[in-house]
């Protein structure tokens, strides 16, 4: 009896550890997928396709990095400071929202600006172009996420300095832009410090260094366990995001301030314009468009409940930014295994094999500022593991960056509309038409063009 009694735990034990070692590994897998062999350091992303021959050029003949005002990129993080040299901010809450730029080095050593725009725009690149963050310069804290919470100790003696200067460097690089606008880019999980300051320059790179740009560096954790940590943290940040909109809005000369979410970064972002929907709710949408200066929020690979984020729309969230384009992929794997681990569909997920309801449909075909656009079938949108396709995918980065930089319409940008679902989609002459449209936005594009056809 004890031998049939030992051996019927054992049966009832083992299923349970198979499935504890499968939700493991399947979680380790999501975990890895978007790891670097080198957090700190990136390669410039793949030239997108707008840009190929040279014909469109965003860089100018001159070096337009010197005259940026503040000599690098701008950032905000609520990540906590490090005491290491080697370390810039630790991977772990800082809570108050912290305020500064970057020194960023792109490039192999030592490359001239004329060698660095030639190769920077080359399609078929083959030289390693890295970019690295050398030095961080911090103001100090943004004054208005001080709390009761705070240590008196962590309060400046000026509180209001941190908020005066960085504001100061965002309106002098505006007064030296033909578009008035701020871009701010939020990152997804398991990254350092450094990877948002780095990823948000090579897209102001390909955004010819006009406007200015903002790297918002949550506590995200670079760990093969941090994947449920930083989905809270991401809730957490969301509330020092909506402050810093807020604070950008009322207190820069930015005209609109754009936003690209990234992964479960786009939980920060949904969640912080879903905060502030709720706060201005007795206003209309024309009266918090011009309060709040939110102009487009492009959401990439976004690992949040599509659900909920619906519930949000009926909550007011459209009605905070002037354009929001959700981009889907159905070769997305980590959203396919989050999408196991949640048993929920997950926002940045291509519907394949399924048609909404003709009421979610209709509601979704009414609404003139929600773009949801399938990158399946863009050039490379399944590189890897199809994740990151805003930087792999020369299609998907030239859609994103028009969009921000001419203010195109998905149709206008040469998209087309599925025949069976609400969404927009990548045709296979993609790329001629958005050129035709940039000729026809810029007409000085033409002879450029031109004169590569007859080479």
């Amino acid at each position: 009896m004890a031998k049939k009694k030992s051996f019927s735990i054992v049966a009832t034990i083992r299923p349970i550890f198979i499935t504890a070692f499968t939700f493991q590994l399947v979680l380790i897998l999501l975990l890895t997928s978007c790891a670097t062999k080198n957090p700190s350091v990136i390669e410039l992303m793949p030239t997108p396709d707008v840009y190929d021959d040279g014909a469109i050029n965003p860089l100018s003949d001159d070096d337009p990095t010197k005259k940026i005002p503040y000599g690098g990129m701008l950032y905000a993080t609520d990540r906590q400071p490090a005491d290491a040299e080697d370390h810039f901010y630790r991977n772990e809450r800082g809570f108050l929202l912290r305020l500064g730029s970057a020194r960023i080095v792109m490039g192999p050593e030592g490359i001239s600006w004329e060698e660095a725009r030639r190769l920077s725009l080359l399609k078929n690149r083959t030289d390693k172009y890295p970019l690295k963050v050398a030095a961080v310069n911090e103001l100090g804290v943004l004054d208005r996420t001080y709390s009761g919470f705070t240590d008196p100790a962590l309060v400046s003696p000026n509180p209001r300095q941190p908020a005066k200067r960085f504001a100061e460097f965002v309106n002098a690089k505006l007064e030296l832009s033909e578009r008035k606008d701020i871009y701010v880019y939020i990152h997804g999980y398991k990254v350092v410090f450094e990877n948002p300051l780095l990823v948000a320059t090579e897209l102001w790179h390909f955004l010819g260094y006009d406007g200015v740009a903002i790297a918002y560096a949550w506590p995200s954790t670079p760990n093969k366990w941090a994947y449920f940590s930083d989905l809270e943290t991401a809730a957490l940040s969301a509330h020092n995001l909506r402050i810093f909109l807020e604070y950008l809005a009322s207190e820069t000369d930015a005209e609109r301030i754009h936003i690209v979410g990234y992964s479960a970064g786009t939980r920060v972002v949904i969640t912080a314009l879903h905060q502030l929907a709720l706060l201005h709710v007795d206003e209309g949408q024309q009266a918090m468009q011009k309060r709040l200066k939110i102009g487009h929020v492009i959401l990439v690979g976004s690992d949040f409940d599509r659900e909920l984020f619906g519930d949000y729309i009926i909550d007011g969230l459209l009605k905070v930014p002037s354009s929001f384009s959700v981009y889907t992929s159905a070769t997305d794997k980590p959203l396919g295994i989050s999408r196991w681990l949640f048993r929920r569909e997950r926002l940045g997920q291509m519907w394949r094999g399924y048609k909404p309801p003709p009421a979610v449909a209709d509601f979704l075909n009414q609404q003139e500022n929600l773009h949801i656009i399938d990158v399946t079938d863009a050039e490379s949108a399944a590189a890897g593991n199809g994740h990151a396709y805003f930087r792999q995918s020369p299609w998907a980065s030239s859609d994103i960056l028009v969009t921000l930089m001419y203010d195109l319409e998905p149709a206008e940008r040469g998209l087309i509309r599925s025949t069976e679902l609400p969404v927009w989609q990548f045709p296979p002459d993609y790329i001629q038409n958005l050129r035709s449209t940039l000729i026809r936005v810029n007409p000085e594009l033409k002879q450029g063009l031109e004169t590569i056809s007859t080479k």
